[in-house]
């Protein structure tokens, strides 16, 4: 299938403001697009892009005093199939793990693996290692969270998620990759675009969504705790420790997103 994606922000900023912008596809999906997925500034601003230590593209800016817009639109190819649910695959001992993974078994700004560990043990330490431990977490952070973006807080973190059960994608993916660290699986934050393709419109407003991949087998999976069933057609942007990894801006001054929308939808014709 062919899906069309793209973003419109807006910040007001009361003095020029240097940013870091995680706004690119993520270098493994680059192959897959169709068209071609460029930044544009509006007014215009010298732009430059660095890899970083996570293997995502990022955007270095100065904005301007006032208002700037960042925009992209794309057409992308997706194999159209479901996310992969590895039933089969195994938990690795903690030795045997690769080194460049060691750092997802560590807690993080958002993932507070020292307050939940105890938490973690008692819910999920009767359970088969492998998937089935990553599908019981799954299910109950699922049904411990209330989604509402009336009670989106960008403070909040995994503990905080399990305490006020309250929060938007990015805290059921903190507190599900936390709950999966604690019990020695790999874990690592995801961002990107994720449209209504193959389920019904959801009336809450479109936005980037947050989910997280788990290392099991020698491959890395994608899990999600919020919608918790395989999803269509997912366009990764970035990967980290946690929200701050992957922020969509990161402002070194004074910044207000005054204007903010998101599409992403399959093209059909």
């Amino acid at each position: 299938m062919q899906i069309r994606a793209g973003f419109s922000l807006s910040y007001d900023c009361p003095n020029p403001t240097p940013m870091l912008l995680s706004l690119n596809l993520h270098p493994s999906r680059r192959l897959d697009l169709l068209t071609p997925q460029v930044l544009s500034f509006s007014p215009a601003v010298e732009s430059w892009d660095y890899m970083d230590s996570y293997g995502n593209v990022c955007t270095r800016i100065t904005a301007p005093r006032g208002r700037m817009t960042v925009s992209t639109e794309f057409d992308i190819y997706d194999a159209g199939t479901p996310d992969i649910v590895p039933h089969d695959a195994t938990q690795h001992s903690i030795r045997d793990l690769p080194d460049d993974t060691l750092i997802y078994l560590m807690g993080s700004r958002y993932c507070e693996t020292d307050r939940l560990t105890n938490v973690a043990w008692q819910l999920f330490g009767h359970t088969a290692p492998g998937w089935p431990r990553v599908q019981a977490i799954l299910d109950f952070v699922h049904h411990h969270i209330t989604f509402n973006y009336q009670k989106a807080d960008r403070t909040r973190t995994a503990f905080g998620a399990y305490s006020e059960r309250t929060g938007v994608c990015r805290d059921f993916a903190h507190l599900a990759l936390t709950f999966c660290r604690c019990m020695n699986i790999p874990a690592r934050y995801c961002t990107g675009f994720l449209g209504d393709i193959g389920v019904p419109p959801d009336p809450d407003p479109m936005d980037f969504s947050g989910w997280f991949e788990v290392y099991l087998g020698g491959h890395w999976y994608t899990a999600d705790a919020r919608h918790n069933t395989p999803r269509i057609g997912r366009i990764l942007m970035a990967i980290g420790r946690d929200a701050t990894d992957v922020a969509l801006s990161t402002q070194f001054g004074p910044a207000v997103l005054s204007g903010f929308s998101v599409t992403t939808y399959e093209i059909t014709s």
